[in-house]
């Protein structure tokens, strides 16, 4: 026979219902502000629609519903997750997985409860025990996730855009759902709960240097990572590297200006040394050509995030290996960049006083307010040294010139730096300097990827798909 969970959750109950009359009877205007006041919907910690109720409440209220539509459709939606929630509590309590059981309750608590605020929402932590995915790298996704929106600004885990905000304003509600009601935490009783598809690796390759090892942890890996993984820390790794960005040269107004200025007029000292000053001579000449102006503004706003998204995309669909080589060379990279940014703040040309260049992209700036108007509270002004727009195009150029079959693939790749430079000098946004500092750190960045994870393991690209399917074969049938 099965135990009878029934009269001890009576006892609770009763306990509860005891204590809370005590309290009732001894600070009865408290008891009323908690029970009344706060759970009928304002709250302790704020309005009952603010971004801190994690609830279907608070989620419906600020979808625009109230009365007693909004009443109706949460007691409704309500009752249902709280059924299934516990539902799946109880399941996975008899599977052994007790700590995951709590984790839902709590989970199921904060969504049906009409207010959830701050400490509350912490019972999203301990769901992190629950095991998801057959596959040994898909196991981080749901943890690493979990994590992240709890730790998170939401505006870090979603790009800012209107058509996202309703997802990014209840993200925490959205995993407390997921981890009540969908997410497919593994049973105990899965071959896949203790063993899962393990990862494969290339074969190990010996240390170039006796006192520079190769990390453990950057292993050549031959099975295409995550997606969902891969998405969420790229997106999150971006939004880090916009803070760091934009705080890298700190006192901007008060300071940082006349440093970056200073820096300027440095670089262009050096360029005048070596006969390469073509700044002002190229951006006049392609102010005279409407057409070719338009050209070079359009290159410069719109591929540069655009060709190594799709550059990454490609790699991550027909070259997993190749994938997992390149993105570690352009995560290198643009670190090296951000330490240049905050060491060594410049102004580009087009915010240099009295040197008369054009600024084709963003429009004319207003030298007389210390902000440069608006453009300094999107982004870093100074964050020109070295010259990303370049770096991120090089690299793209150097893994197609690697990785494309045809010689014809090859050249186009080496197309988009060179547009690119001519873009980013013509327009007046960086120095030709700048473009020498991106190529730097782009191949520090591809040297830093061969010293600590070995060469690329191109001969086993062709077949890591096939690898990667091989051990569930072998589990399923076995299974």
């Amino acid at each position: 026979m099965g135990h009878r969970p029934a009269p001890g959750a009576a006892t609770a109950g009763a306990s509860f219902l005891a204590c809370t009359l005590l309290a009732w009877a001894a600070m009865p205007h408290d008891s009323y502000t908690y029970w009344v006041h706060h759970m009928a919907g304002v709250g302790l910690g704020g309005r009952a629609d603010a971004l801190g109720n994690q609830s279907l409440h608070g989620a419906l209220l600020r979808f625009g519903l109230s009365g007693p539509l909004e009443i109706a459709l949460f007691l409704t939606l309500g009752a249902g997750v709280a059924a299934l929630g516990i539902r799946r509590a109880v399941r996975y309590a008899r599977d052994g997985q007790l700590l995951l059981a709590v984790a839902i309750t709590g989970c199921t608590a904060i969504l049906v409860s009409p207010t959830t605020w701050q400490h509350q929402l912490l019972w999203v932590l301990p769901a992190v025990v629950g095991r998801v995915g057959k596959r040994a790298s898909d196991r981080y996704v749901w943890p690493v996730a979990v994590i992240l929106v709890m730790t998170l600004p939401a505006k870090m885990m979603l790009p800012d855009m209107a058509a996202l905000y309703p997802l990014r304003d209840n993200v925490v509600l959205l995993a407390a759902l997921a981890a009540a009601t969908v997410m497919p935490f593994l049973s105990r009783t899965s071959p896949y709960y203790r063993t899962p598809i393990p990862t494969r690796y290339a074969a190990p390759v010996p240390a170039r240097w006796k006192h520079v090892p190769l990390l453990p942890v950057l292993r050549r890996v031959l099975t295409r990572p995550n997606l969902l993984l891969e998405l969420l820390l790229i997106r999150v790794t971006y939004a880090a590297y916009q803070q760091v960005r934009l705080a890298a040269t700190g006192g901007t107004i008060s300071g940082g200006r006349e440093r970056a200025e200073a820096h300027g007029r440095e670089i262009l000292d050096i360029e005048r040394f070596l006969h390469i000053d073509i700044e002002h001579w190229a951006n006049h000449a392609v102010v005279e050509v409407g057409w070719l102006r338009d050209f070079f503004d359009f290159y410069y706003t719109s591929f540069h995030f655009a060709v190594p998204l799709s550059v990454l995309a490609v790699l991550y669909w027909r070259r997993p290996v190749d994938y997992r080589w390149a993105r570690s060379s352009l995560g290198f990279a643009t670190l090296l960049a951000l330490v240049g940014f905050w060491l060594y703040p410049l102004a580009p040309p087009r915010l240099m006083p009295g040197l008369g260049i054009i600024d084709t992209v963003h429009g004319v700036q207003d030298f007389t307010q210390p902000d440069y108007g608006t453009l300094t509270s999107l982004t870093n002004q100074y964050a020109a040294m070295p010259s990303l727009h370049f770096g991120w195009s090089l690299w793209c150029g150097l893994a197609i010139a690697i990785v494309a079959p045809k010689w014809w693939m090859k050249a186009l790749g080496l197309l988009h730096p060179l547009f690119t430079v001519s873009a980013i000098v013509a327009t007046g946004n960086h120095w030709l300097l700048d473009a020498v500092g991106g190529a730097a750190v782009v191949l520090a960045g591809f040297g830093l990827a061969y010293v600590l994870q070995g060469p690329r393991a191109g001969s086993a690209a062709a077949t890591a798909t096939k690898d990667e399917l091989e051990p569930e074969k072998e589990r399923t049938a076995s299974a």
